[in-house]
C-alpha cells in the first residue's frame, strides 16, 4: 500500500517565527559547554516570545532546553513516540506533551509545528532530525530556515563532510548560504528571523 506524501505547512518568505523544533541529543554529552548552550537557547526562545517545540524528553540536552524555556516564562511543546513515553522518558513538566506512534510521526508533528529548526549538539537522533528536514528543504517540500548552533566547535567535521559531498556533486542545496550556522544562541535566533531559504532544488 503506498501512503500518500504529507508536506509539512509551508512557510512563507519572511513571516514572523512564531515556533523552533529544536533537535538535541538525550544526553548532555561530554562537554559542560553543550548543556549551557541549550539553557541558553531555551531561555531566548521564550524571552523572544517563541513557543520550543522539541522530542519531548526529560533528560539531557532535551531537558535542558525545555527547563530553560520554563523557567523563563516560555510555551514548551513535545513530541515523543509511544515507546519513549512507556518508558517514562517524558516530560511531565511542560505545557503539552503530544504522543504518536512511529517516529516518523514524530518527526513529521515537529515539522509542522515548527516555523524555524536549530538542531543543538546530539547523536544519530539528532543528525537524522537534522539530515531529513534539511532533504525536505532541497526538495522543497518545506521553506522554513534551518539553523545548526556549533557549540565548542562540534559541527565543524559535518561542514567539513559536506563540503566534500557538495564537491563531488551529490548536494544541490548550498550549506554554507542556506543553513545559518552559529555558536551563540542570540546569533542564531536573529539570523533566523531574516534568513531566505532559496527553496528547491532538482537535478537538470
Amino acid at each position: 500500500m503506498m501512503l500518500a506524501e504529507h508536506r509539512p505547512a509551508l512557510r512563507s518568505g519572511m513571516a514572523s517565527i512564531r515556533s523552533v523544533a529544536v533537535f538535541c541529543g538525550a544526553s548532555h554529552g561530554g562537554r559542560p559547554e553543550y548543556a549551557g548552550a541549550a539553557f541558553e537557547l531555551g531561555t531566548e526562545i521564550a524571552k523572544r516570545g517563541m513557543t520550543v517545540v522539541y522530542g519531548g524528553g526529560r533528560a539531557g540536552l532535551m531537558g535542558a532546553v525545555a527547563d530553560a524555556a520554563l523557567a523563563a516564562g516560555g510555551r514548551v511543546v513535545g513530541v515523543i513516540t509511544t515507546l519513549l513515553e512507556g518508558k517514562e522518558l517524558g516530560h511531565t513538566g511542560i505545557q503539552e506533551l503530544r504522543v504518536v506512534g512511529t517516529m516518523h510521526e514524530r518527526k513529521m508533528m515537529m515539522a509542522d509545528l515548527a516555523d524555524a529548526f536549530i538542531a543543538l549538539p546530539g547523536g544519530l537522533g539528532t543528525l537524522d532530525e537534522l539530515f531529513e528536514i534539511l532533504a525536505w528543504a532541497q526538495l522543497g517540500i518545506h521553506t522554513k530556515p534551518v539553523g545548526v548552533l556549533n557549540t565548542a566547535g562540534y559541527y565543524d567535521a559535518l561542514m567539513t563532510f559536506l563540503d566534500h559531498v557538495e564537491r563531488e556533486k551529490f548536494l544541490r542545496l548550498n550549506h554554507r548560504t542556506e543553513m545559518v550556522f552559529e555558536h551563540v544562541p542570540t546569533a542564531m535566533l536573529d539570523r533566523l528571523a531574516s534568513v531566505s531559504p532559496a527553496g528547491a532544488r532538482f537535478p537538470q
